[in-house]
């Protein structure tokens, strides 16, 4: 069996291209967030695979919550995904097809794990260093966790930068069991 970003890959391309031809790349995004919210809902889960439901009322179920927001060719997409029983990959598609406009925009999304809150200024100038580095856009993420004890761990694209004190304490005693 495939797994969930095989599958989903295929279908994040087409929308994406759909949405590029249409010239509505930010349109599909907040379609695409939306339903897979929607997708994500526990409830909503257990009646994707209902078979006292139709095809029908599945579809019904996710254009009702997009309302007038889910234009004809959103639509048509939500219909596809429905006749092959994929409305279920919308949070994977959802996260495949924002990859695709970062790349398409010179954007980088980077996670940052932080052992303390960082402040707007801390934000700007590692938003600013990260940018010179990607020679690229950032879209910044800011997490907590105190059990770094200090520093930070940063994620961007296949990139891991620790640079927090648990991660030089492992490195450490590793050296030291060595």
């Amino acid at each position: 069996m495939l797994n969930r970003t095989t599958l989903a890959r295929p279908y994040a391309r087409a929308a994406f291209m759909a949405a590029e031809e249409g010239a509505a790349l930010e349109r599909w995004s907040g379609n695409l967030a939306v339903a897979a919210h929607v997708a994500l809902d526990e409830a909503v889960l257990a009646l994707l695979d209902n078979p006292r439901l139709t095809r029908a009322q599945v579809l019904d179920l996710f254009t009702s919550v997009g309302g007038d927001r889910f234009d004809d060719p959103f639509v048509n997409f939500l219909k596809t995904l429905n006749t092959y029983r994929r409305l279920s990959l919308l949070p994977d598609i959802h996260a495949q097809f924002e990859a695709l406009r970062r790349e398409a925009e010179a954007r980088v999304y980077v996670l940052v794990t932080s052992a303390h809150p960082m402040s707007e200024e801390e934000r700007g100038a590692l938003s600013d260093r990260l940018r010179k580095r990607f020679d690229r856009e950032v879209d910044l993420e800011v997490e907590v966790d105190a059990s770094l004890i200090g520093g930070a761990v940063i994620r961007a694209q296949d990139q891991v930068i620790d640079g927090s004190v648990r991660g030089q304490l492992e490195r450490l005693a590793r050296q030291v069991a060595a």
